[in-house]
Formats: structure tokens, C-alpha cells, sequence
């Protein structure tokens, strides 16, 4: 009688345990699905090319670099608040955003900010300009996401293109699109072709110095560096650079 009672026990303990991990499972399937749910409603940040994508430099680059024209807009991909606005010596300018659903998005090397801690913004509004204030080597928007909060560590970071549709190095995207797909693949054949922003960018390639490019545009050293606030004659493989005809 009394085995019968412990193995009824032991049973009755390992049901428990069993129950409880499905629990956790469906909790975190329930997030996932969540997440899948923004998806669909947030835009691009900003117009121009993909540079570089989360995880790269040994998993050190935690989000995403859209390279593009100075001075283009940067916008809030949804509705938030800002919890931070501004200049960091990595970051440069720089705009936090805190969303309804919790996530947190950055938005680094501004070269203007045109929001102010405490304000409430609404999806498409213009944060600032497009720059490379910082430790930046090219005009560009770094893009950050965040599950509750930033933190020194990015231990919350997660990919952005988990919520705004995946986007290869070397796509072009538009910011004010619809995070989706299909809008991705629409936008980029026509803005390719349309957008002075990319018939005067430059995809450095191996081997390219910034005299070479100079050359083959037939434009100064200089000219090329003050359009891309260069500090250096230092170029690297993929960077763009604005680079007119």
C-alpha cells in the first residue's frame, strides 16, 4: 500500500512539472505571435541602402545601418515616446523611443535631433536628419530594437528586421514604407531607378581608395570627403559614400 501511495506521488509530481513546462512554452510561443503582430504595422526609418545587418563584426553590431543621403529624414517606425534624445560620443545624436508594446528603438548618428525627452511621437514623425555624428565612418542611420529597455550591455537587443521584413546588404528600402515584404520588393526596382539619393551613392569596393573613386567621377579628394564628412582618406569594402555623377 504503501509503494502504491509513492508511485502515486512521484506520478502525480512529474504531471506538475510536465504541466508547467508547456506553460512556459505556450508563454513564449504567445510572444513570438506577438511580435508577429507589430510586424505588419511598422515603416522603414529612412530611405537608402542597407550597409550592414545585426550581428556582423562578431556579433558585436547590434542592429541594423541604412546608408543614405545627409540630411534625409529619420522617422519613428511607430507610435512612443521619447525616453532619450541626445548626444553620445558612439552614438553621436542620438533618439530613444518607448512603444506601447514595450520595445524600445534607437536611432544613432543624427546630425540633427528634432525631438525632446518626454514627448509623445506618432508613426512617420520626423526625429531628425540623417548623419554621421559619433563613431560613424559613413552618413547612416543606425538602427536599434530592444525588448522593455536599452541597457550598456544590449543584453535586450534583438534583430530589427525580425519586425521590418528581412533586407539583404545592398537593398534598398524607403522609409514611411509599410514593414512588409511585398513593399520591400516593390519599393526597391523603382527607387533604384528614380531616387537621385542612390544614382549619386557609391558602394566602395576591394581595392578602391578614395582617390581612385575621385577619378573615376572625375571630382576632388575633398569634394568627396566633405560630402561624406569624412575625417580620414580611410575607405573600407561596402561602405557607400555619397558620390555624385
Amino acid at each position: 500500500m504503501l509503494d502504491y501511495v509513492k508511485r502515486f506521488l512521484i506520478a502525480a509530481i512529474l504531471a506538475v512539472c510536465v504541466s508547467l513546462l508547456f506553460l512556459g512554452g505556450r508563454h513564449t510561443e504567445a510572444s513570438m505571435l506577438k511580435a508577429n503582430e507589430v510586424k505588419i504595422d511598422w515603416i522603414w526609418p529612412a530611405d537608402g541602402v542597407i550597409s550592414d545587418t545585426y550581428g556582423t563584426r562578431f556579433g558585436k553590431h547590434k542592429g541594423i545601418d541604412i546608408a543614405g543621403k545627409l540630411n534625409s529624414p529619420v522617422l519613428a517606425v511607430d507610435d512612443g515616446v521619447v525616453v532619450k534624445s541626445y548626444y553620445s560620443n558612439t552614438y553621436g545624436n542620438v533618439v530613444f523611443i518607448k512603444h506601447p508594446n514595450q520595445l524600445v528603438t534607437v536611432y544613432a548618428h543624427l546630425l540633427q535631433r528634432f525631438v525632446t525627452e518626454g514627448q509623445a511621437v506618432k508613426q512617420g514623425k520626423m526625429l531628425g536628419k540623417m548623419g554621421r555624428t559619433g563613431q560613424a565612418t559613413g552618413v547612416h542611420l543606425h538602427f536599434e530594437t530592444h525588448e522593455s529597455a536599452w541597457t550598456y550591455d544590449k543584453k535586450n537587443a534583438f534583430d530589427p528586421e525580425r519586425l521590418l521584413g528581412k533586407a539583404e546588404v545592398g537593398e534598398t528600402v524607403q522609409g514611411g514604407i509599410a514593414s512588409s515584404r511585398d513593399s520591400i520588393v516593390a519599393t526597391s526596382s523603382n527607387y533604384l531607378r528614380e531616387s537621385r539619393v542612390n544614382e549619386n551613392q557609391y558602394i566602395v569596393k576591394k581595392g578602391d581608395t578614395l582617390a581612385s573613386i575621385a577619378k573615376k567621377r572625375n571630382l576632388s579628394i575633398e569634394k568627396i570627403k566633405n560630402l561624406n564628412q569624412l575625417k580620414s582618406d580611410l575607405i573600407k569594402p561596402k561602405q557607400i559614400l555619397i558620390v555624385p555623377e
